[in-house]
């Protein structure tokens, strides 16, 4: 896939203001401070795109990208950050909830795990929330480039018994917003899942083989 064309088409706080056309949708979902903002700012090739606050956390809306004039890349409020109140983060774990539950659009999640370190507890919820959304789930591991290339496969490995514990199976892809590790594995999921937005079986996976 080429990314030809971004805009920003808005901002949402809640399923009733967010875009009412029909175009798929692939989202991106991690905690805060996981570098989402940076992978989706080199998925897409652009510098500073994917909306970022100065204050991690803040952030409530879900933004939406309009790409290629055919599908939304949309960003997930960053969850988990500590220094707001258990009520205001109650109150945007019912958000992502909603949409990742009821969002028709919705084709493919991809949540952002930092692969420096061992699932957390919210990212494991996430993991048995998304076991009941429509969309299809895929695991990126952010700032890879970081590890040495026995730590990556630790990393993948560490995942994959995570996963294990809690019944399911996913695929995991080793990212880095810095070299542009992973890009084109997650466009070709992009393109593979909008080719087939009609089936949730699993589609013939693409090559998504870690650079080690």
């Amino acid at each position: 896939m080429k990314i030809d064309q971004v805009v920003f088409a808005q901002g949402s706080t809640s399923l009733k203001n967010m875009p009412q056309e029909p175009r798929p949708e692939v989202a991106f979902i991690g905690r805060s401070n996981v570098g989402k903002s940076s992978l989706i700012n080199k998925l897409l090739q652009r510098r500073s795109l994917a909306r970022t606050s100065g204050t991690p956390g803040k952030t409530q809306e879900i933004n939406f990208y309009l790409v290629n004039d055919s599908f939304h890349v949309v960003d997930l409020p960053g969850f988990g950050y500590a220094r707001v109140s258990k009520s205001q983060r109650a109150k945007w774990k019912r958000t992502i909830a909603t949409y990742l539950m009821g969002r028709e659009q919705l084709q493919v999640v991809f949540q952002l795990m930092d692969s420096r370190h061992p699932p957390t507890e919210l990212d494991r919820e996430v993991v048995l929330l998304m076991a009941e959304s429509k969309a299809d789930h895929v695991i990126l591991l952010t700032k890879s480039d970081k590890l040495s290339g026995n730590e990556r496969s630790k990393a993948i490995a560490r995942v994959h018994a995570s996963l294990l514990e809690l019944g399911k199976e996913r695929p995991v892809v080793l990212t880095s917003a810095n070299d542009g590790r992973g890009r084109d594995s997650i466009l070709e999921w992009i393109d593979t899942y909008l080719k087939q937005p009609e089936s949730k079986s699993d589609p013939q996976d693409p090559q998504v083989t870690p650079l080690i």
